[in-house]
């Protein structure tokens, strides 16, 4: 091995990139196989992806992250002809979400807990108008550009998850909610 190749390998940091809204009800078809070509096209390694609804994982010798999911959102609207926010996360902080999670997730199905992603970090001042006791026992907690859903009877049924999504909470900000499994999964995925 090089000295270049050394320095190459030491500057690889595994991602997922984790795509909003694709998938859904036939909406924004992105079939994972031409996903990955995509990927692949921009000159990533290690392509895999998880599951049909929008998580790549990948790795990349690009060190911003925010480029990487510009990059992406880019090639995908130039192939698929629609735009698409991918959110692109390192190995490292999806695991640092899922040790800073503040509910007991091992004691938990992965339907009850989510993360929801956030492009930027948000603002109490979204959640103000809020009233999260007329949700109990569903609860949310914030962390970094994260939060941490807990939703007893699942996604599908939970008033707090319509009233975050439907709100002034997310409004400007790109967010993507994986349940705890898929979280999981991506850690895994992208560990060392």
């Amino acid at each position: 091995m090089t000295k270049k190749d050394t320095a190459k390998k030491d500057t690889t940091k595994k991602y997922a990139a984790l795509l909003r809204g694709i998938n859904v009800g036939g909406n924004k078809k992105v079939p994972m196989a031409q996903l990955r070509t995509v990927l692949e096209g921009l000159g990533h390694g290690d392509v895999q992806t998880y599951l049909q609804s929008g998580n790549a994982v990948f790795s990349s010798t690009q060190q911003d992250p925010a480029v990487l999911g510009r990059e992406l959102e880019a090639a995908i609207e130039g192939r698929f002809g629609f735009r698409v926010a991918c959110l692109v996360r390192d190995g490292a902080y999806l695991r640092a979400v899922a040790d800073a999670c503040p509910f007991p997730a091992a004691e938990l199905e992965g339907k009850q807990l989510h993360a929801t992603f956030w492009s930027e970090q948000p603002g109490p001042e979204r959640f103000a108008a809020l009233d999260e006791a007329s949700f109990l026992p569903e609860e949310y907690r914030l962390g970094d550009r994260v939060l941490y859903l807990y939703v007893p009877d699942g996604l599908g049924r939970s008033k707090l998850a319509e009233a975050l999504a439907r709100s002034a909470v997310v409004k400007g900000i790109d967010v993507t909610t994986r349940n705890w499994n898929t979280v999981a999964k991506l850690v895994e995925l992208t560990g060392p």
